[in-house]
């Protein structure tokens, strides 16, 4: 069966966990669209791992894990991780295949990511790692490209040309000196030398592997309500974070996809700038975000944090043809007298149950809440679903209820066995 596992918020909603559970039964983890702006944390065996590029699935031995075409490669950041893997004697060789056709990020792609940043009157909160910069030289059609790095004369041309108007912007619009050719030219040859071993035709690779009947698990990064086209515009990421990314991202056809799971926590999150409908009060947010630890895996940035927003959650359900819901960190609720779950929104005397498009409208509206009792006592970590509090599995059900779909794995806590398989 081939899985698209995707964020159904503003993304950081524990997809590395689930993506980390169900890596144990699938044959290759594919990650198909963002950067090293992406944090995947999975905790296994009494050891957090933070994944920016490679599949969180890397854990699981004899996995197969995949960075498709869609994805923006820093190869430092790559290099680190790899590094990293090392040192916990996991090894990797065999293992990990890289898109000839993924895009790399340069030392100017960052740069010009700061750069614009400050210099905006209304700033997005970007992460700084060059990814926005990167994609828009994709589309600029000036990109270099993974398989770029094994051709020293391709490069070359490549690095040659993308200096020459890059310096220019760098040095009129920015006052900043720009960069010298030959230094980051060796730099990425080397790092072409060293990551060659991994990189391959993926799209012949996954389809092959489609052919032979073999589970794929599709790894989203970020979540929907930043995916570039559908997301809360001009607060989102880059690329297509939705379902629909992962074919784009990878050569896997639509008519290949068997289902889609969507990862949503029991509450709501998103760091940086942007509306936020159900956001919490200072002091309440404060309160939430220590207790459910909502920092950023990638810049430790404090996330914000809200009530669940059913209206996104339809809307993601809609958009990415979700069938079951992941939930996470319904822990985290534990001892709150009551849960706020918003049904629509209201501007001006108008009700929304669809997401509006309007940026005023999504920035001030109200929401429209259903109130429900929470639960005095702490979830049992080692329980099941009936061993729940009463109140915790009513939460779930009327999440059920509004979103229509089944709240199929629950998860109460960082460690994998803290897992719940709802029957």
């Amino acid at each position: 069966m081939n899985t698209v596992l995707v964020g159904a918020q503003w993304g950081d909603e524990g997809k590395g966990k689930i993506i980390d559970i169900l890596s144990g039964r699938a044959d290759c983890i594919v990650r198909y669209q963002g950067g090293s702006n992406a944090g995947h944390t999975v905790v296994a065996g009494g050891k957090e791992f933070i994944f920016h590029l490679i599949p969180s699935g890397i854990l699981h031995k004899g996995t197969i894990c995949c960075i498709g075409n869609g994805v923006t490669i820093d190869p430092a950041s790559l290099v680190k991780e790899l590094d990293g893997l090392s040192d916990c004697s996991i090894g990797v060789n065999g293992r990990l295949k890289i898109s000839y056709l993924a895009h790399v990020i340069m030392p100017y792609h960052k740069v010009l990511d700061t750069l614009r940043e400050a210099k905006r009157t209304r700033r997005i909160g970007t992460t700084g790692r060059g990814i926005g910069p990167c994609y828009a030289d994709k589309i600029n059609r000036c990109g270099i490209r993974m398989v770029d790095l094994l051709n020293p004369r391709v490069l070359e041309d490549k690095l040659r040309d993308n200096l020459k108007e890059k310096n220019e912007i760098f040095k009129k619009v920015y006052a900043h000196p720009g960069f010298g050719f030959e230094s980051m030219y060796r730099q990425y040859l080397g790092f072409g030398k060293r990551l060659k071993p991994y990189m391959c035709d993926t799209v012949v690779y996954l389809n092959r592997l489609v052919e032979e009947n073999k589970d794929i698990l599709f790894e989203g990064a970020q979540g929907t309500f930043l995916d570039i086209d559908f997301g809360t515009y001009p607060f989102v990421t880059s690329s297509s974070a939705t379902s629909g990314g992962a074919c784009i991202g990878t050569g896997i056809s639509p008519d290949k996809i068997d289902k889609v799971i969507g990862v949503a926590k029991a509450y709501t999150t998103r760091v940086g700038e942007g509306p936020f409908p159900t956001e919490f009060n200072a002091r309440f947010s404060e309160f939430v975000r220590n207790k459910g630890k909502e920092f950023g895996a990638t810049t430790g940035r404090p996330r914000r944090c809200g009530w669940f927003d059913g209206v996104m959650i339809k809307e993601a359900i809609l958009l990415n043809g979700i069938k079951e819901i992941a939930l996470t960190k319904l822990d985290v609720l534990d001892g709150l007298p009551e849960l706020k779950i918003a049904l629509a929104y209201r501007y001006k005397g108008k009700t929304f149950k669809e997401l509006p498009s309007d940026f005023e409208v999504l920035t001030r509206a109200k929401p429209i809440y259903k109130t429900v009792k929470g639960w005095n006592e702490s979830i049992d970590k080692k329980g099941g679903y009936k061993d729940l509090p009463r109140n915790a599995r009513n939460y779930i059900s009327v999440l059920e209820d509004l979103c229509r779909v089944k709240m199929a794995i629950i998860s109460i806590g960082s460690a994998r066995e803290e897992t719940i398989f709802v029957p």
